[in-house]
């Protein structure tokens, strides 16, 4: 698998590089928006690594001239613990994001979640409820349900478990915080009673309750 690294601090390029290329994988570094952008016309990537923050723009930008030319896992690297920042870049066509610093064990697990993730459909349909993972979006009909980061990663849990009694740990995982640690269970509790709203009324499914053991997507009795 090929990977574009789009990062400009050098104390980060190099252990990364060697940490991806143990994987397998080859890596092609790029310091600036300009240097990534020749990249992209010179060689089709199955994922990129961008940081936010360059020298000469903003890795949005990077992320758009991907989505151009295929259909790569993208994930964002980013100091900005802002969350406009991080649902420009999703508008953008990122997949997911790490907020700087990272652990190594994590980011090669958001990797590799990523890329298991988009050998699925781009289009999700469950009754009235679509979702696009291309453009990180969920309709309800005509109509686009606005979503935080944290709700829309935990629709893609449920939409993929269909009818699967998830534990409240399980979803935990699912969380990540700005900083990158595990949330705690009062925001799952909040953030599936949030969903559960704006879900409400017209989409057929629906996220059940299962005392004791968890939560299940499932279908609406009457739909």
């Amino acid at each position: 698998m090929r990977i574009l690294l789009v990062e400009d601090e050098a104390a980060i390029v190099l252990p990364l590089k060697k940490l991806l290329e143990r994987q397998g994988w080859q890596v092609a570094a790029a310091a600036s928006v300009a240097a990534a952008l020749e990249q992209i016309e010179k060689t089709p990537f199955e994922a990129a690594l961008v940081d936010l923050g360059l020298p000469d723009g903003s890795g949005e930008t990077v992320c758009h001239a991907l989505r151009g030319q295929g259909d790569a896992a993208i994930l964002i690297l980013t100091a900005r613990a802002d969350e406009a920042s991080v649902i420009r870049a999703l508008e953008q066509g990122a997949d997911d994001y790490i907020i700087k610093p990272f652990r190594a064990g994590e980011l090669l697990s958001r990797i590799k979640a990523v890329l298991r993730r988009r050998k699925g459909p781009e289009l999700l349909r469950f009754g009235a409820l679509t979702v696009d993972r291309r453009s990180a979006r969920a309709f309800v009909g005509e109509n686009q349900i606005p979503l935080t980061a944290q709700e829309y990663r935990l629709l893609l849990v449920f939409l993929a478990n269909p009818g699967q009694i998830l534990e409240r740990g399980q979803l935990l995982q699912a969380l990540w915080d700005q900083e990158g640690n595990f949330v705690n269970d009062n925001t799952l509790t909040v953030t599936v009673k949030r969903l559960r709203e704006k879900l409400a009324g017209g989409c057929g499914w629906h996220i059940a309750t299962v005392r004791g053991l968890g939560y299940r997507w499932e279908e609406e009795p009457d739909a």
